[in-house]
C-alpha cells in the first residue's frame, strides 16, 4: 500500500472541480498572459504591491528618504537572562536558524510537529545544493506549461484545478512574475541568497564537522538535444555573470566526469557544468546539526507538538498555541513551511504561499552496478538525482493541487522512465522508496525573511524547492534580524509580501 509522507492535511481535499471551474482557469491562463490586464485585474483584487527593491530590512525602521537604517530592537528584556526564542518548525530552515540564535547565546527551543526534525519537505528533496540552477519558476515559458497540463501532458509544472481561492488568488500573483524583467530579477534575488548561503554552509560544516554524505563534484545540468544545449548554455550564462563558475561539456566530457553516463552517451549532447554546486543529505544534515546544537549550545526541542495558531496583544505575538498548550517566548520564527500562511493569518497576516507538491524516490543502489556519483538535472526530462551514501535520489514535478500529500504509483512513471533510460543499472527499482512533499512556494520563487506588522514575529518560509540550497543564508540572516543586527546579506526583495487579512 501507498504511505504518504504524513498521514493528513489541515484542509480537507475537496471534491473534484466541475468543467465550469476548467473553463474558468483556461479564461484566467488566457487573460493573465497579457500583463496588462493581469495588473488590472491584480489592482481588483486588492493585492498590495511588492516592497520595492529600495525598501528597509524586513524589521527594521525606515529612514525618510526610503533607504533601509538599523533592525528594529525588541523590547529590551532584563540583562540577567538571555533571549527566549520559539522557533516554529524543526525542517532544514527551522534547524539553521535555530544553531544561529542559539550559538549566539539564546535560549531556543524547536517545536516540530513530527516525532524527529527534517520529515517532510526536507526528508524528500533531491539532495543538490543548486546555486548555479537558481532560475525562478514564474518565465515566459510556465504559462504554457500550465495550459499543457490541463489537458494530461506531462510537464514539469502542472495544476489541478480545484475549487480553492487561494489557488487563483496565488496564481495571478505567479503568472504576473512571468514576464522576461520579472523573472530575471527574481532569479537573481535567488542566486544572492544561495551564494550567500553556500558560503556559509562550508564555514558551519568546517567548524561543526557535521557529516552528510557531501559531494563536491559540481552539479550537471543535461540536455539530450545539441540545439537545448546551446539554448541551455545561454540560459545559464546569467549565472556565470554573477559569479558562478561553469563549464560547458560534450558527451564524452560528461562520461569523462561521471563513467555511469558511458554506456548511454549516445543518448545526450552534453551538459552545462556548475562547478561550485554539490550535494547531500539534508535530513542527514539536519539530525547532525540538532545533535550539534544540543550538545554544544544546550538547544531544546519539543517534538510531537503541532502548532495551531499565535496570539497577539497590542501589536506583538505573545503566544504559540499547540496541541499540548501554549507556547511564550520573547521572539517567534515562522518556519512552518506550507503551514506558515494557515497559522500567520491567526494573526491576521496574509502570506501568498502555496503548496507545490513534488514526487520524490529514494533507491537502494545495486551492487557491482553503475551509478552516478555527480549530481544532476535532466533538462529533458526534468529529473534530478543524488547519490546519497547507498542509495540514489530521484525527483521530480511542481504540481499544484492544494494541501494533499497523497499519492499514486503513476505519479512516479517519469522518474522510473527516467532511470530505467539513463542509469539502467544503478538501482534496485523493486526496493525503492516514494514519497510526495508539499514545497512552500511564493509566486516569485524567493523565501519570505524577516519581520512584518509584530516587531517579535519573524518568518523564514517560502524557499520552494530550494530550502536545503538557501537554508544556513536564511537562519543566519533572520537571526541577525531578531539579534537586532544588520544583516550581512542584502535583503531587498525577500523580505515579507503580507498585508492585513485571512489568505
Amino acid at each position: 500500500m501507498p504511505s504518504r509522507l504524513r498521514s493528513g492535511s489541515p484542509d480537507a481535499a475537496p471534491s473534484p472541480p466541475a468543467a465550469c471551474d476548467r473553463l474558468s482557469f483556461l479564461l484566467f491562463i488566457y487573460l493573465s498572459s497579457d500583463i496588462s490586464i493581469c495588473q488590472d485585474i491584480y489592482h481588483i483584487i486588492g493585492a498590495e504591491p511588492r516592497r520595492p527593491a529600495h525598501a528597509s530590512i524586513p524589521g527594521g525602521r525606515e529612514s525618510p528618504d526610503g533607504s533601509a537604517i538599523t533592525p528594529t530592537p525588541l523590547r529590551r528584556r532584563r540583562a540577567s537572562r538571555p533571549m527566549r526564542v520559539l522557533v516554529l518548525g524543526g525542517g532544514i530552515a527551522g534547524i539553521t536558524t535555530a544553531y544561529y540564535l542559539a550559538k549566539d547565546g539564546c535560549e531556543v527551543t524547536v517545536v516540530e510537529a513530527n516525532q524527529e526534525l527534517g520529515q517532510e519537505a526536507t526528508a524528500s528533496n533531491a539532495g543538490i545544493l543548486a546555486t548555479g540552477h537558481s532560475f525562478s519558476w514564474a518565465s515566459p515559458r510556465a504559462p504554457r506549461q500550465l495550459f499543457r497540463s490541463l489537458f494530461g501532458q506531462e510537464t514539469a509544472i502542472r495544476v489541478k484545478l480545484r475549487p480553492d481561492p487561494r489557488l487563483y488568488t496565488w496564481g495571478l500573483r505567479f503568472l504576473r512574475e512571468c514576464t522576461a524583467e520579472r523573472s530575471r530579477r527574481s532569479t537573481l534575488v535567488k542566486l544572492r541568497l544561495c551564494q550567500y548561503s553556500q558560503g556559509l554552509l562550508t564555514e558551519l560544516v568546517r567548524g561543526e564537522r557535521i557529516e552528510y554524505h557531501a559531494i563536491r563534484q559540481g552539479a550537471l545540468y543535461v540536455y539530450r538535444d545539441p540545439v537545448e544545449l546551446e539554448l541551455g548554455a545561454k540560459k545559464m550564462a546569467l549565472m556565470a555573470e554573477h559569479g558562478q563558475r561553469q563549464e560547458i561539456l560534450d558527451a564524452n566530457g560528461v562520461a569523462k566526469l561521471d563513467p555511469a553516463f558511458e554506456p548511454v552517451k549516445d543518448k545526450i549532447a552534453g551538459a552545462v557544468r556548475d562547478i561550485g554546486d554539490s550535494s547531500g543529505d539534508a535530513r542527514l544534515f539536519t539530525h547532525s546539526l540538532e545533535r550539534t546544537c544540543r550538545e554544544k549550545f544546550g538547544l531544546s526541542v519539543q517534538s510531537g507538538t503541532r502548532v495551531a495558531a499565535l496570539r497577539s496583544e497590542r501589536g506583538r505575538v505573545t503566544g504559540a498555541v499547540t496541541d499540548r498548550g501554549v507556547l511564550t517566548a520573547d521572539a517567534y520564527v515562522l518556519a512552518l513551511g506550507v503551514q506558515s500562511p494557515i497559522v500567520a493569518r491567526t494573526v491576521g497576516v496574509r502570506l501568498f504561499i502555496y503548496p507545490a507538491k513534488g514526487y520524490s524516490s529514494t533507491f537502494p543502489l545495486k551492487k557491482g552496478g553503475l551509478a552516478p556519483t555527480v549530481p544532476g538535472v535532466d533538462e529533458a526530462w526534468l529529473v534530478a538525482w543524488s547519490r546519497q551514501g547507498d542509495r540514489l535520489r530521484m525527483t521530480s514535478t511542481a504540481e499544484f493541487a492544494g494541501y494533499d500529500w497523497r499519492w499514486t504509483p503513476r505519479d512516479f512513471n517519469n522518474i522510473k522512465r527516467f532511470a530505467r533510460d539513463i542509469f539502467p543499472e544503478a538501482i534496485e527499482e523493486a526496493e525503492g522508496r516514494y514519497q510526495a512533499c508539499l514545497r512552500p512556494m511564493t509566486p516569485d520563487g524567493a523565501p519570505i525573511l524577516g519581520a512584518g506588522r509584530h516587531p517579535n514575529l519573524f518568518f523564514n518560509t517560502g524557499h520552494g524547492h530550494m530550502g536545503w540550497t538557501m537554508a544556513c543564508g536564511s537562519g543566519r540572516a533572520v537571526a541577525d534580524l531578531v539579534m537586532g543586527r544588520r544583516p550581512g546579506l542584502d535583503l531587498a526583495g525577500l523580505g515579507p509580501r503580507a498585508s492585513a487579512g485571512g489568505m
